[in-house]
């Protein structure tokens, strides 16, 4: 049977405090182990920021992994980090780890799903601004670029304008599809609870905000 050291991140002490987000990681990978056969032997929780490297709980659960040759299993990618140079650092450091999310990723693919992962961010934000600076030099107001106000503004004689906002919008929506149906067969259905999630996971909005349930009915209503 294979051995499991699961890791888990949340952000901030009051999310550590009161479980946010906590449970839905713990039961994506639980999921994933019952399916297949898997005993979690060791669990780590770890508050801290994806955007910093300096782990001891992920380095408690490596040296666990290594030691006792279990696998380390996290319930998303970006609860290893939200940098793929770190997650490459990891992917040497001769653990066998893989994701809740992405079961069949391995040491041999994940430093290139981190890589395509960090690129699509930069993508999809340089995309935001394209078509948002392209809509502002046309004379739009912006305001939500999502939302229906802007897109009258912007289609008073401006077809152009209105595509780049609706294919932007969509492409954006797109992008976080994986991530939605991962919250939802968590069991996770309330807009509120979706937001939550979405911000634990440190998704911004198309706007590089915080998840709210209006915006997550947006987004669904996209989807």
């Amino acid at each position: 049977m294979c051995r499991v050291a699961a890791y888990y991140r949340v952000s901030t002490d009051k999310q550590g405090r009161s479980g946010l987000g906590l449970e839905a990681q713990r039961q994506s990978v639980r999921a994933l182990c019952e399916a297949r056969g898997w005993e979690i032997v060791s669990e780590f929780t770890e508050v801290e920021s994806g955007k910093r490297n300096d782990r001891p709980e992920l380095n408690a659960a490596l040296d666990r992994a290594r030691l006792t040759g279990a696998k380390l299993v996290v319930a998303k990618l970006d609860r290893l980090s939200r940098d793929a140079a770190f997650t490459l650092q990891l992917r040497n450091s001769g653990v066998d780890f893989t994701c809740a999310d992405n079961p069949d990723v391995n040491r041999l693919t994940i430093g290139l799903l981190a890589v395509i992962n960090e690129d699509e961010r930069e993508r999809i934000s340089e995309r935001t601004k394209a078509a948002l600076a392209a809509a502002k030099a046309r004379g739009v107001k912006l305001g939500n670029p999502n939302g229906v106000a802007s897109l009258k503004r912007a289609g008073k004689g401006n077809t152009a304008s209105v595509s780049a906002i609706k294919a932007n919008a969509d492409a954006f929506a797109e992008s976080l599809r994986g991530t939605f149906d991962l919250i939802r067969s968590a069991g996770v259905t309330s807009l509120a609870g979706i937001a939550r999630e979405l911000n634990e996971r440190h998704m911004k909005t198309s706007r590089g905000g915080k998840w709210h349930a209006s915006s997550v009915r947006n987004l669904i209503a996209r989807l």
